[in-house]
């Protein structure tokens, strides 16, 4: 066959599978497949948003100085050790850029963000899954599986789509065993959803190594999702490292006035947040009251299994669909018994445990 030829790994490269997002013949939908804001963005950062526009004609600061500023202010850390990109995704593809070549390994725990191993495939570096434990990132089993050929961990935390957290003893402890050579990218995508004390998004460990990497997203807590707004921290020579790769005016103007909008925005986060455990922690009751086995969330979903067999989580995802409600089914990654719930509007959360019910009763 003639014309251009890709890499060997480019050719078995997956393709990422977002949540469903249209149901034939179906019109009032209710997408609860994607872990989107049920309140959707600040008003702040709607208006801001809007105000944008008159400036379409101008290049987006390359730098995005008053983002970084406005982040570093909310977090109390180092401006010049943030880097932003097209949402928390494209740090952790420039993450693999600089840091794999063909023949390296980096790890990932079963269960997580699929992105990973794409991620990790695409630079010629061979993907390691490792077993996790309860639905949940195990060290030990992380450690056992290092090699000398071992670049990067990828630690979801809180983990997407289990909804499980490590607590900050276990990332320290698995920072202190693992070689300086190897980028520990601790993803907090979720991080503003989590109320345990023992928590933390990775800011302290970044702080005190030379090779940790934090990342997280507006797409979230903030609402922002169709902006593509993301960021990380980390050291200076891993900032630098990262901002030679990335496009130069890889962060749209409009979203880096919408970002710093919604971080000013204290009230509607604090709002945000609040509904988002209220309806969290209710879910998971009601969830559990038919019947169903819930796994304990700290983020904006909720992953629940039908024990029986493998048809009910696929015949319920189907039933629900005619209903006009997504949510995430998952064919792969051994999660075939398993539906993932992103927590809704207050009408939706009801709505969606009468019909698991009349699902059940059946």
């Amino acid at each position: 066959m003639s014309g251009p030829k890709t890499h060997s790994w480019i050719d078995d490269l997956e393709i990422y599978i977002a949540g469903k997002a249209k149901v034939d013949d179906v019109k009032n939908i209710h997408k609860l497949s994607a872990n989107e804001s049920a309140l959707g963005p600040s008003p702040m950062a709607m208006e801001a948003y809007r105000n944008a526009a008159s400036e379409l004609h101008r290049y987006p600061d390359p730098a995005y100085y008053d983002l970084r500023k406005a982040l570093a202010q909310k977090h109390t850390i180092n401006a010049e050790n943030i880097v932003c990109g097209v949402g928390s995704d494209e740090i952790l593809k420039l993450a693999c850029r600089a840091y794999l070549s063909p023949g390296d390994h980096a790890l990932y725990v079963a269960h997580s963000f699929s992105m990973y191993p794409i991620a990790i495939k695409a630079m010629g570096a061979k993907a390691i899954e490792v077993e996790d434990k309860d639905y949940k990132a195990d060290v030990d089993n992380i450690l056992e599986a290092l090699t000398d050929k071992t670049r990067i961990i990828f630690i979801a935390n809180p983990n997407n789509p289990t909804g499980t957290y490590l607590p900050r003893s276990e990332i320290e402890r698995l920072w202190k065993n693992i070689p300086s050579n190897i980028l520990l990218v601790l993803d907090a995508a979720y991080a503003e959803f989590v109320c345990a004390d023992d928590y933390d998004a990775g800011i302290d460990l970044v702080e005190k190594s030379e090779n940790i990497l934090m990342t997280r997203t507006f797409s979230k807590l903030y609402g922002l999702a169709a902006l593509r707004l993301g960021w990380g921290y980390t050291n200076a020579k891993i900032a630098e490292t990262l901002n030679k790769l990335r496009d130069p005016f890889n962060v749209p103007s409009s979203a880096q006035i919408a970002g710093i909008a919604a971080l000013n925005d204290t009230e509607f986060e604090t709002k945000a947040i609040a509904f988002n455990k209220k309806w969290r922690d209710w879910l998971s009751a009601e969830i559990s009251s038919l019947g169903l086995h819930v796994i304990p969330s700290a983020t904006n979903f909720i992953l629940f299994r039908f024990d029986d067999n493998v048809k009910s989580a696929a015949a319920a995802n189907d039933y629900l669909m005619k209903h006009g409600y997504i949510l995430r089914y998952y064919k792969g990654q051994g999660l075939e018994k398993f539906l993932r719930l992103t927590v809704g509007t207050e009408e939706e959360n009801r709505e969606i445990i009468n019909l698991l019910r009349k699902f059940l009763e059946k």
